[in-house]
């Protein structure tokens, strides 16, 4: 049966109301949640950024869930302090936790002033801060010289059983690449003959593991208020790569969105006040082979979508 969990929007909702949220989402029916670990939000208006780590702790806590993050080491994190924050939630919470590893975007990494590296760089630190992890996992010291380095870190606290490492995709030719290191594969909702490319792409490179999927929609009773809040709130994520990579503040994404149309958003968001067509979606990326759908409301009251979709259109993508 596909996981039907909820994605919790640090950069939308202040980090109190987001763990009230989850709650709320594992009451109602939800199987399952992440996060993704960014530093400032997409669009001043959405307005908030609480540190991920700090949260997954009071969350797993907090309820049985099982949880997930989005992650990039390499600039911002040092890759021995992301395997130390895996590791101890991992030891904490067993068999609840998993980590999506990917390349990251300016917005969040400029912070360090440190040079943003081309696109080819970005994956080739990755990769090395991919094989860091996985050996600071499995209880070896490590020493690395690269593109990180890394001094005789070793562990000491860890889980008996290392969290999946997960690979962060949104094209074909990423997902493909992910299949040489990945424990599973994380995208995002896109047309289906896109997606069903990027599962082949994985699959077919011979990617082991559980294909997650992340879907950006918006539900209000009435569709026209359902397509305002996606305008409202998520017309800055509608620029695909390289530009979501690459722009580095809030007000820059806000400034290039002034333009954009609410009919834009929808071929990005599944708009909808129809909770039927809502699962109907669903199902269609199930048949595609994914294993956990994450929700994510893009609105930032999160209390009526929970109780709606957990009434109306989990039992229907279930079924």
């Amino acid at each position: 049966m596909t996981v039907i969990g909820v994605h919790a929007s640090h950069e939308q909702v202040h980090p109190s109301r987001l763990l009230d949220a989850v709650r709320r989402a594992e009451e109602v029916g939800f199987d399952a949640a992440m996060c993704s670990d960014h530093f400032s939000p997409w669009s001043e208006r959405q307005g908030q950024s609480g540190f991920a780590w700090s949260w997954l702790g009071a969350a797993l806590q907090a309820t049985a869930l099982p949880f997930g993050v989005v992650n990039a080491p390499g600039q911002r994190y040092h890759p021995a302090v992301v395997a130390q924050a895996i590791g101890t939630l991992g030891a904490m919470y067993p068999d609840r936790f998993w980590a999506a590893l990917g390349t990251g975007e300016a917005s969040n990494e400029h912070i360090t002033g440190d040079r943003w590296p081309r696109k080819d760089v970005r994956a080739a630190r990755l990769r090395e801060c991919v094989d860091v992890i996985r050996a600071l996992l499995a209880g070896e010291e490590v020493s690395h010289d690269g593109l990180v380095t890394v001094d005789r870190a070793r562990l000491w606290t860890r889980p008996d059983r290392p969290p999946a490492l997960l690979g962060a995709a949104v094209s074909a030719a990423t997902a493909r690449w992910c299949a040489e290191w990945a424990d599973g594969l994380i995208t995002v909702n896109a047309p289906l003959a896109h997606l069903r490319e990027v599962v082949d792409a994985y699959r077919g490179a011979g990617g082991i593991g559980k294909l997650a999927l992340q879907v950006h929609l918006s539900w209000a009773p009435d569709h026209e208020q359902a397509l305002r809040i996606a305008h409202d709130q998520w017309r800055g994520n509608v620029f695909g790569p390289p530009v979501c990579w690459d722009l580095e503040t809030p007000r820059h994404f806000d400034v290039l969105a002034e333009h954009v149309t609410p009919e834009r958003v929808a071929g990005t968001v599944d708009v909808s006040a129809d909770l039927g067509r809502h699962a109907e979606v669903l199902r269609g990326y199930a048949e595609l082979g994914f294993d956990e759908l994450y929700l994510h409301h893009v609105g930032q009251e999160q209390a009526a979508f929970l109780d709606a979709f957990g009434e109306h259109v989990l039992p229907g993508v279930r079924r």
